[in-house]
């Protein structure tokens, strides 16, 4: 990763609440990044005003070893989803995700008909006219 970007939360996939994988999460300010890989690194990110749904799933077994997976939903065509997998506290993280969706949204004023890709832009409950 890049020395200069300054990470909010970053963790490993766990196997049996370890770190023993080669796969790592970070979140920054506007985006979430998914790298991979021992000698061949492979880096996939999602920016966060494409974002479009964010989901828990914690199941028995996860919940022994204290880790969860958040699963993470966007408009993105080359990464549509993203799971973080096995986490440590995947409520927190969750959470985290959350404002920063809404922070990087706010920030590029983003509007319901940008993310539904209508042309306008416009939110169509606002027109006057009834179908």
């Amino acid at each position: 990763m890049p020395d200069k970007l300054e990470f909010l939360w970053k963790d490993r996939k766990r196997v049996c609440g370890l770190p023993l994988t080669f796969t790592r999460y970070f979140l920054s300010e506007d985006r979430l990044f998914l790298e991979t890989g021992l000698l061949n690194l492979r880096q996939d990110e999602i920016l966060l005003y494409r974002v479009r749904d964010i989901g828990l799933n914690i199941t028995l077994g996860q919940r022994i070893f204290g880790v969860g997976s958040v699963k993470v939903i966007s408009s993105d065509k080359s990464l549509p989803e993203l799971v973080l997998k096995n986490i440590k506290q995947p409520r927190e993280v969750k959470e985290m995700i959350h404002r920063q969706v809404e922070e990087a949204k706010a920030q590029r004023r983003m509007r319901v008909g940008e993310l539904l890709g209508d042309d306008d832009g416009l939110d169509d409950s606002l027109d006057d006219e009834q179908i």
